[in-house]
């Protein structure tokens, strides 16, 4: 009887190595037989394999393909998988592999509600030039609906503009026209702080979007801009903060306030255009402010030393004049201010710059060029002292001939400029010898 059991074990091990069992030890005489052994399990059951990776199903779908093709099967899909997840035990992996495949079930939804492969790259709407963003992992707020894009699975614009933002499914309902055109067509600024008018004069709607509005918060709450002074619904207003023109001029006054997504985006495009001519606003700020002083004739001085450059070739070829690229007025003329401007002389920032291009332009010509160097001046009226540049500080200029001289000298002096003299009696001269060549 043992030699029947040997014989079975060594036909089943060449039969089938992979299943081979371990020997049994021999069975003494007079212990029962051992019990019969099992039947080969069937291929493909991963019960009965070894550990060789043969257990493994590798031509299983793996979790997340789904196999619905329409909006309807992906959301009789879905239920079905919250029940599942509720029924099964708290924790467990399989609950937590039902998780992982509602979570594709739902991506796939959104990609069947939300295809952005179709959708064309540019639209317009109300002027504002919408293209079609590619970027995937930046997360933004849609500008009309106030909610989260999310760029992995829904297909949003930005308008190359006014960066206004969108779902594409929101493209149809905006209403706020692009604030660039409005900035390229009339770029000037509110002036009057906070000119409110009421809610009844908006018919206690927004501004913007006419929703219903009220101070108690029903149906929406009403939200005034302090740039504008209109009311707006929480979906035009969004409680940003930005320094107010208007609060700056007339009261030196740079605390940020509570204004509307539009005049938000407006006041961005505008922080950097100088339109604002201070002495004609408000001229008295001049006297309150010290730092206005110093930046004007900072920017008096920059507007003398300006010829110097443009008719230098080092100083082209250094292209000294882009050291103020960022603020292009400050070569064409000394009155014109950007509310930028007006926060960085607030902070302190650009006295301090202003100040380093100074020294650094004056240096150029008084000191490291030849040729403006020689384009200076000697004091006419004492003929002693360094040579003279019309930005010093201890110099005057003739208003008529731009002749530059000591500041006592020229103060001092009680007769005319020599220059000017001189220049006169060249004319007269001139003029004679033009009469005299005419007689017969």
């Amino acid at each position: 009887m043992a030699s029947d059991e040997r014989l079975a074990r060594f036909r089943q091990a060449h039969l089938n190595p992979f299943n081979k069992s371990p020997e049994q030890p021999e069975r003494p005489e007079g212990e029962p037989p051992a019990p019969a052994q099992q039947p080969d399990p069937p291929p493909g059951d991963p019960e009965g394999a070894l550990d060789l990776g043969l257990a493994e199903d590798h031509f299983s779908r793996p979790v997340g393909l789904i196999l619905a093709s329409d909006v309807p099967q992906l959301r009789r899909a879905i239920e079905e998988c919250k029940r599942a997840i509720l029924a099964l035990p708290e924790h467990s992996e399989r609950q937590k592999d039902a998780v992982v495949r509602l979570i594709h079930l739902r991506l796939k939804l959104q990609e069947l509600k939300d295809p952005g492969e179709d959708e064309p790259n540019i639209r317009v709407v109300l002027e504002h030039r919408f293209y079609k963003e590619k970027s995937k992992s930046v997360k933004q707020m849609c500008d009309k609906c106030s909610t989260i894009i999310w760029g992995l699975i829904q297909t949003w614009y930005t308008c190359t503009g006014c960066y206004y933002r969108c779902h594409s499914k929101c493209l149809p309902l905006v209403s706020r026209p692009c604030v660039r055109v409005q900035v390229s067509h009339q770029a000037e600024y509110q002036l009057s702080i906070c000119p409110e008018s009421g809610l009844d004069s908006q018919d206690y709607r927004c501004a913007e979007c006419r929703a219903p509005i009220s101070l108690r918060g029903v149906p929406s709450e009403a939200r005034q801009c302090d740039y504008t002074g209109l009311y707006y619904c929480s979906s035009c207003h969004w409680n940003d903060l930005a320094v107010v023109p208007a609060r700056a001029i007339h009261n030196w006054d740079f605390e940020p306030r509570k204004v509307s997504r539009c005049s938000m985006r407006y006041l961005a495009l505008m922080v950097s255009r100088p339109v604002l001519k201070l002495r004609e606003i408000n001229p008295l700020l001049f006297n309150y402010v010290e730092e206005l002083v110093e930046i004007r004739k900072l920017r008096q001085d920059i507007l003398l030393m300006k010829p110097y450059f443009i008719t230098c070739k080092e100083a082209m070829e250094a292209r000294l004049l882009l050291q103020l690229q960022d603020r292009q007025h400050f070569v064409e003329n000394d009155e014109m201010y950007s509310l930028q401007d007006l926060i960085d002389i607030e902070a302190g920032r650009l006295g301090c710059s202003l100040t380093e291009i100074h020294t650094l332009f004056a240096k150029h010509i008084k000191l490291d060029c030849e040729r403006c160097q020689a384009k200076g001046f000697v004091c006419e009226l004492c003929r002693e002292g360094d040579v003279l540049f019309p930005f010093d500080s201890h110099t005057s200029v003739c208003a008529d001939c731009s002749a530059v001289f000591h500041r006592d000298c020229y103060y001092d002096n009680s007769t005319t400029c020599p220059r000017c003299a001189r220049l006169s009696l060249r004319k007269q001269s001139l003029f004679q010898d033009s009469g005299t060549e005419g007689e017969p």
